[in-house]
């Protein structure tokens, strides 16, 4: 008789018992089997890494519920699947090209570059499904899923068309965050802040025609250069007189408004002065709104973060730099008063790791109230629950403020946006790709932009499926029985729920 092992070697073991459930289809799911159906779609791993202990922690209770279920008699069956991390995918590989060729993506061109992509994917793609089967996953791997997959990229077109032909999509010039690194936008929920020692900067704005100044106070002077007004309390007895006059700009010489706002400024703060740069700042942004046109928004940034036209004689210059000289320059003409130092929260994108810019650009948005209730709805009526509860609180804060969400990107990795445009102003947004022009017959091009990741990857429950279509795997197992996932993401999750009402309501 063998004798047992002093301690176990799980290498010796779980190779076999593995090999022998996928060989017998232990874990493959019939829709036609008995059974009350459960199912869950595991939230796709980024095809960049390999998997954390985040995710075996994830994936084991996964599948202890799984296995738990199935031996229930429940008819279960777990999807996995990947995600193409459009962002985080394309900045590794830009990364590689960089320093093994020192070459850009504009080197390559987009074809090369998504080709070099498809190659890096293939190399590494396949360690995450391997890694969740070393872990004993009783996933149904015959149903994995990518999120570039062909099937998944079709319902992505439908979705995108018809929240488009529903007026829930549209595309507008719109403040957004800038990732000034990899020159692409990306929504609130990437975005971390850190605390930063900078300066203050007290900068002296002349009152037109008096001998008098306004003391306007920043930690960005550079962009001054796109201000369109400094803005007073109407209350403040110090410069209520002076709203309808002007200041002159320093350093470009020009004349721009002095507005009231009882919002933007707080007159117990500072000097009582603020001033407004919409194209670069949210709250100047939202001032600039609520002006309703009476001011002007000028955004002073080329994409990847130096001073434009805009700028006058600081053109060409990289935004540090331009700092330093507007600072430079503000002391040599006598306008600076002091400078002191001064901490204060910065963005910083969560993909390139550098700061984000604000920054006025063209992107496509998702257009969220009507989206919103039905979503908030099914948690407060119970129909969807929070484990734990307290994060249901989080979820329903969150998005109860409606933000349209900008779904592009302007990267080359991703589904490309479904829309056409010809040179006479015609846009097509087509499930199909068109052949030519409906208004004047002229060659179409494709837009240029990706849609955000989220965007395909919370629409997995259903598309795995095999929506659009409607199968027998959709008739059964959707809805899904649960999701899991790290309380850090559920602001990604709120953009799945987005989706997934908008599917409930009728696709």
């Amino acid at each position: 008789m063998q004798d047992l092992p002093k301690t176990y070697d799980p290498s010796s073991i779980e190779p076999a018992i593995y090999k022998l459930w996928q060989d017998t289809n232990s874990f493959r799911a019939d829709p036609k089997a008995p059974g009350q159906p459960y199912s869950i779609v595991i939230p796709p791993p980024n095809v960049t890494g390999a998997l954390h202990l985040g995710h075996a922690i994830n994936n084991t209770l996964q599948d202890i519920l799984t296995r738990v279920h199935r031996m229930r008699g429940r008819n279960t069956l777990w999807v996995p699947g990947i995600d193409h991390a459009g962002i985080a995918t394309q900045a590794v590989v830009e990364k590689q090209l960089k320093e093994k060729e020192n070459k850009t993506r504009h080197d390559l061109g987009r074809e090369a570059l998504v080709a070099r992509i498809w190659q890096w994917k293939e190399q590494y793609g396949d360690r995450i499904i391997e890694q969740l089967k070393r872990l004993g996953s009783s996933a149904d791997f015959s149903r994995t899923r990518f999120t570039l997959d062909e099937g998944l990229a079709r319902a992505v077109r439908q979705t995108f068309f018809k929240l488009f032909k529903d007026g829930l999509i549209y595309k507008g010039k719109r403040l957004v965050n800038w990732d000034i690194h990899l020159q692409t936008s990306i929504s609130d929920d990437e975005i971390y802040h850190e605390t930063v020692k900078t300066s203050l900067w007290h900068i002296k704005y002349p009152i037109a025609g008096t001998n008098k100044h306004m003391i306007v106070a920043t930690t960005r002077p550079e962009t001054m250069l796109g201000d369109t007004a400094v803005a007073v309390h109407p209350d403040d007895p110090r410069w209520n007189w002076a709203i309808g006059k002007s200041v002159t700009l320093p350093l470009l010489n020009k004349t721009i408004p002095i507005i009231a706002d009882p919002i933007l400024v707080n007159m117990e703060f500072g000097s009582g002065v603020v001033k407004v740069t919409p194209a670069h700042d949210p709250n100047d942004y939202a001032t600039w709104q609520r002006q309703g046109g009476k001011i002007d928004i000028i955004n002073i940034l080329t994409p990847d973060g130096r001073i434009n036209e805009n700028g006058g004689p600081y053109k060409g210059l990289k935004r540090e730099v331009a700092r330093k000289k507007v600072v430079d320059d503000l002391v040599a003409q006598g306008l600076l008063e002091k400078e002191e130092p001064y901490e204060t929260q910065i963005g910083h994108s969560d993909r390139s790791k550098t700061p984000v810019e604000p920054y006025l650009s063209d992107q496509w948005f998702v257009r969220m109230a009507p989206l919103a209730e039905p979503a908030l709805e099914v948690v407060r009526n119970g129909k969807i629950k929070f484990f734990p509860e307290r994060h249901a609180q989080q979820y329903l804060s969150w998005l109860g403020e409606k933000r349209d969400w900008p779904i592009s990107r302007q990267l080359w990795w991703g589904h490309r946006i479904p829309a056409w445009h010809c040179k006479c102003g015609e846009v097509i947004v087509s499930r199909e790709t068109p052949t030519k022009c409906t208004k004047c017959g002229s060659q179409l091009e494709q837009d240029r932009d990706v849609l955000d990741t989220w965007f395909s990857s919370g629409l997995l429950p259903f598309t795995t499926l095999g929506w659009p279509d409607k199968t027998r795997d959709l008739e059964v197992f959707y809805p899904t029985a649960l999701m899991i996932t790290g309380f850090d993401i559920l602001f990604f999750c709120n953009r799945i729920s987005y989706l997934l009402i908008s599917f409930l309501l009728g696709s």
